[in-house]
Formats: structure tokens, sequence, C-alpha cells
């Protein structure tokens, strides 16, 4: 029962459909357009995310922009032994972003956001053959961040502000390959979280050598969130003392880790931008996942997971075809966290491929339409699981998977 709800409740950490580890990369469509590239790009409001000393440097003296993405995500896999398979059918994924900015002055600007990092929805089919590691999650995490951004002069500029984070979790999985109830239907857990909540902090700062070249950096701190009234509810168990599972609360704790961002943007023959980030999350703070039971009878236990550090590279162009049509391409490359004998099937992430376009409209000179496309590409692999145990013997879960995403995005932009 411990290993069970061991990795019931890992599913905090691990539903994400579409980047490296639980991150989701999906915050503007400006920004996905060009390769999600934004830390030195001065052009929206976008930049309350991406680089918050940026501000400053805006235009307008109002500028919002708001919108979401679809995320259709599928997963395949096949145990090439056995002849298992199963393919997911997740329904469609809808992260969202809001930003604001309003420039008090020529010297201080200030700006507010709500976005969504981490969230995702993931389904398997009915009793395929790792049922007893998944069989669905659904996975939502809420960012709020005021910030503040103000000017030493033309061409450096600092910024940063607190970050609040809410969040909740609903996950099911088998309990085990075999247990069933007289019906003949398997016995499952649920584990439910809700008001996981915590703050942390993001700094940056923007430097401009000459009036074309900008160069940004933002750092995002680690942020713990705290499952402390976590329920555990167990569905079709067989009457028998030899299996006496009983509902109960759980506590548990998710470290979002920090991450650094830097890079630099072009503009060029009038019409033309180009630009390249580089991140780094620091995945290394996720070493084990401790779980606390308040039914005295199971004991306490430590899961570990090892994750290591893991960088994105990404690169993006813009080119200003028409006063009315802005396009946009982009690409990046996602280092995936997970080390050999990690691979779970709640998070089949490997290395990723990320191809982007998109196109801003401009509707006069106040509203403008944003519009994105990623498709993402995850390199196939052959892993498996080592951290499933029965009787207190290792059963480990491998295979195939092959992870693809296609996410159309759409948001609008005001600006004053």
């Amino acid at each position: 029962m411990k290993k069970v709800l061991v990795l019931a409740v890992f599913a905090l950490a691990s539903a994400v459909t579409y980047a490296g580890g639980y991150r989701v990369s999906l915050q503007g469509n400006k920004a996905l357009a060009m390769g999600h590239t934004g830390v030195a790009v001065i052009n929206s409001s976008e930049l309350v995310f991406f680089n918050p000393a940026g501000l400053v440097y805006l235009e307008d003296k109002f500028n919002v922009t708001a919108g979401m993405h679809g995320v259709f995500s599928n997963i395949a896999y096949q145990d090439t032994e056995t002849g298992a398979h199963a393919q997911t059918d997740s329904p469609m994924g809808t992260p969202f972003y809001f930003y604001a900015s309003y420039k008090a002055t020529d010297w201080l600007a200030f700006g507010l956001g709500v976005y969504t990092p981490y969230g995702s929805s993931v389904e398997y089919e009915d009793d395929w053959a790792g049922s007893h590691l998944v069989n669905n999650i659904d996975l939502k995490a809420i960012y709020f961040q005021p910030t503040v951004s103000f000017k030493i002069n033309d061409k450096l500029s600092f910024g940063g502000g607190p970050i609040y984070v809410t969040g909740s979790v609903n996950f099911n999985r088998n309990l085990n390959r075999t247990l069933a109830d007289l019906d003949g239907n398997r016995a499952n857990v649920t584990i439910d979280a809700s008001g996981v909540s915590n703050w942390g902090w993001v700094a940056s700062a923007m430097f401009n050598p000459t009036e074309n070249l900008h160069i940004g950096a933002t750092y995002r701190s680690e942020i713990i969130l705290d499952a402390e009234d976590g329920s555990a509810e167990f569905e079709n168990i067989p009457n028998s003392p030899l299996t006496p599972f009983e509902n109960t609360s759980i506590k548990a704790s998710l470290p979002l880790p920090a991450e650094m961002t830097v890079g630099m943007s072009y503009d060029f023959c009038e019409s033309w931008t180009v630009a390249f980030d580089f991140n780094r999350t620091f995945w290394d703070v996720y070493k084990s996942l401790d779980i606390d039971f308040a039914n005295e009878a199971i004991p306490d236990s430590k899961n570990a997971r090892n994750y290591k550090n893991a960088s994105i590279y990404r690169f993006g162009m813009q080119y200003d075809a028409t006063k009315m049509f802005t396009l946009r391409a982009g690409y990046y490359f996602d280092e995936s966290p997970v080390r050999e004998g990690y691979f779970a099937p709640e998070t089949p992430r490997n290395d990723s491929n990320n191809f982007t376009a998109g196109l801003t409209v401009n509707l006069g000179e106040h509203l403008q339409i944003d519009a994105s496309f990623l498709y993402s590409h995850f390199k196939e692999v052959d892993a498996s699981y080592n951290y499933y145990f029965e009787n207190g013997v290792a059963v480990p879960f491998k295979g195939t998977y092959k992870t693809n995403a296609f996410v159309p995005g759409l948001g609008l932009t005001y600006k004053l």
C-alpha cells in the first residue's frame, strides 16, 4: 500500500505533455511563435513573464495581452517482448495567460501576470499494461505575478516581483497488476489535492548596448508546493482482511525548480528581428518525493527521483511584412531531466525538437490578433521505470514510447 500511494502522489510532479520534466512552455503567443524566445524581445506585456525589466521600454502607456493554447498530445506505448501496446485518449489541454503593463513615468512601469506554467490532462486506455502506474491524471497550477520595472538609463533597467502559486491535482491508478473485486473490477486508488499554494519571486535585468541590440536575463526562484490535506480514496477493494484498504489523507511536497534564462535580440534591415534564449532549469532540487500518511498503519516513505539539471536552446525570428501583418517562426531544443531507470508513463518525456510559427494581425492602432502554432516531437525512446514494487520485489515497467503534441494558440493584444 505504501508504494501504491507513493507513486500516486508522484503524479503531482509528472503530468505535463509538452515540455521536459513537468514544465509547460506556453507563456505567450508572440513569444511562442518565435521559438518561445522573449527575455530580450521588447514587443508587448508578455515581458511580465519573460523579462519584467523590459516593461519600462515599451512605447505604450497601457499594454494588455491575453490568450490561450489548445494542447493535443499523443503518447503511444509498446512492449516489444510481450506485444502489449496502448495509446492515450487525453482531452484537450487549455493553458492560458493574461498580462498587463502600465508605464507610470519614463523610468517606472508596473505589470501583472496570470499564467499557467504547469497543467495537463493525460488519460490512458482502460486496463492498459501500465494501469498499475497510471490511468489518468489532471494537474492544474495558476501563477499570479505583480511586477515593477525601473530604468537606470536608456541602456539599463531592472525588474521583478513576488509570485503566488495555487494548484490542484487528481490522479487515478490501479492498486497493482492483478487485484480486483468479485465482479472483476480492478481495484484502484484516486488521489485528490487542491488549494496547494506557496510564494516565490522573479528578478530580471535588461541591457541595451545599442539601439538595435538587447540583452536580457531573468531568474525565477524555486517554489515548494505543500499538499497538506490531500485525500486517497479506494474503489473495488475485495472484502477480505488481507486487503484492509481504507480512505485516508496524505501530505506531500513538490519542488517547482528555479530557472535562469539569458538571451539577446537584434533588429536589422528595419523589418527583421532575430532572438536567442538559453534556459537552465535546476531540476536537481528534485531528489525524492517524501510522503506522510495520516493512517499510522502506513509507514512514511521517500521515493528517489534524482532529476538532473536540463537546458533549453531557443531560436526565433520576426518579420514586419506589412503594416498589417507581422510574421514569426522559431525552433527550440528541450532536454529531458529524467535519468535512466526513472522513465515513468506519467512523464514519458525524452529530449524534444519543437518547431513554431505564427503571426500578428494589426487591426488599427490599438488592437492586435496574435496566433501561434507549436509542433513538439519527442525522440522515440526505449526505457524503463525500475521503482515499482510488489511484495518487496522490484517489477520494472519498460517499453518503447512515441510522443508528440500539436499546440495551436490564439490571443489578443490591446495597447494605448
